[in-house]
């Protein structure tokens, strides 16, 4: 499996011939991010420019299958449960999806544009101990946005991944959230090459890929 970062949450996951992508930066958005790649599945948690922009994933007749908002999915032999959680971008309120799934017998969690780390009793079970944890570091303490540098820390503490990996942030953000989770000497990589037994004996490792976008 290999993992590559395009900046906001932006991601790309290979798993052989087959590519996933999370939360595709529309041409719509203003954070002018414009990586384009062909994909086999597309997730969306938040129907919002800076991760809808589904466009960005066809090349040639490869056309994504859209994995977009909450319940139960079966694409290419993965098995996807999505839950509901909230979102508030710009002070307004949006419908945010979390994904649980497994590849290659790894088991991810994505948790999107979150807000509330008070997530429902559905989406922890969904969770249910994660091997990778996909999580937004980048909302300010005391504002109305994403997850701050401590809630994301807690919630991602609580979750008990082996690994976590922060998105949505700058360099700001994410200093406070390597210094709340106790990681500010975490690895920081262009792309992520893993394997299952990568990840035994790990808890909590934090790895941060740089935006290639």
């Amino acid at each position: 499996m290999i993992i590559t970062y395009n900046g906001c949450q932006y991601f790309k996951i290979e798993q052989g011939k087959m590519t996933l992508a999370f939360n595709p930066v529309s041409k719509t958005s203003k954070l002018n991010i414009n990586t384009h790649f062909g994909a086999d599945i597309a997730f969306v948690t938040t129907n919002h420019p800076d991760y809808n922009g589904i466009e960005q994933l066809s090349h040639g007749d490869r056309v994504p299958f859209i994995v977009s908002g909450p319940g139960d999915y079966e694409v290419k032999e993965i098995f996807i449960k999505g839950t509901l959680s909230d979102a508030f971008i710009s002070g307004k309120k949006y419908m945010n999806t979390i994904y649980s799934f497994a590849v290659d017998g790894i088991n991810i969690v994505f948790l999107g544009a979150l807000s509330n780390a008070d997530i429902s009793k559905e989406a922890r079970e969904a969770i249910d101990g994660p091997d990778i944890l996909f999580v937004p570091v980048g909302g300010k303490a005391g504002a109305e946005g994403l997850l701050d540098a401590r809630a994301s820390a807690k919630l991602a503490s609580s979750l008990e991944p082996k690994m976590i990996i922060p998105m949505d942030y700058d360099d700001v953000t994410l200093k406070a959230f390597l210094k709340e989770i106790g990681e500010e000497k975490a690895e920081v990589v262009d792309k992520l090459t893993l394997k299952r037994k990568d990840l035994d004996g790990k808890e909590g490792e934090v790895v941060v890929l740089s935006a290639l976008g």
